[in-house]
């Protein structure tokens, strides 16, 4: 069931990725790129990572996205519309498509060519060996051994706010 479930999620992220990059409309580039992060967040959903799934969701479909759009909506859409549309571009993206694709088949090989995996009962049981779950262990992990760090992000976040609002009540 999983199995069926990984790749029925990988088609969708890879449809979106290819509807992405093909689409003539930045807009529905955005709205494609939406659907391969969230598809991306499943994929984590299933790996039992539900920390990672909400923050890639909230961080990237959200706030990455709305970023692109206001992008967007300050670019002016009729003078990009006349620029000639990847003409030059295709061969250079057909060769590295290719040296990835090989390289991802030569991994995929040598990986196979080593020693046996642990069955995913092992794994699955080594990981819940922490009491709590991972979101449990990510919160004591960044409020023990993080702690500076974590105030020094903090403080830097809060600095960017203050300092976008007065640039922002300069303008008004």
């Amino acid at each position: 069931m999983s199995q069926t479930a990984f790749y029925l999620i990988s088609a969708i992220i890879l449809g979106g990725a290819l509807a992405m990059v093909t689409s003539r409309s930045l807009v529905r580039s955005v709205i494609w790129l939406v659907v391969s992060f969230v598809g991306v967040g499943a994929l984590f959903l299933l790996l039992e990572a539900e920390f990672i799934a909400a923050v890639q969701i909230l961080v990237y479909a959200g706030g990455i996205v709305v970023l692109f759009l206001f992008v967007i909506m300050l670019v002016n859409l009729n003078e990009l519309q006349r620029v000639e549309y990847l003409h030059r571009q295709w061969l250079p993206a057909v060769l590295l498509v290719c040296v990835l694709l090989a390289e991802l088949g030569f991994m995929m090989w040598a990986g196979t060519q080593g020693s046996e995996p642990p069955p995913p009962d092992q794994i699955s049981a080594a990981l819940r060996t922490v009491n709590g779950g991972n979101i449990e262990t990510i919160g004591m992990t960044l409020y023990t051994d993080y702690i500076l760090p974590f105030e020094v992000v903090s403080m830097l976040l809060l600095v960017a706010m203050i300092g976008a609002i007065y640039f922002a009540k300069k303008r008004v």
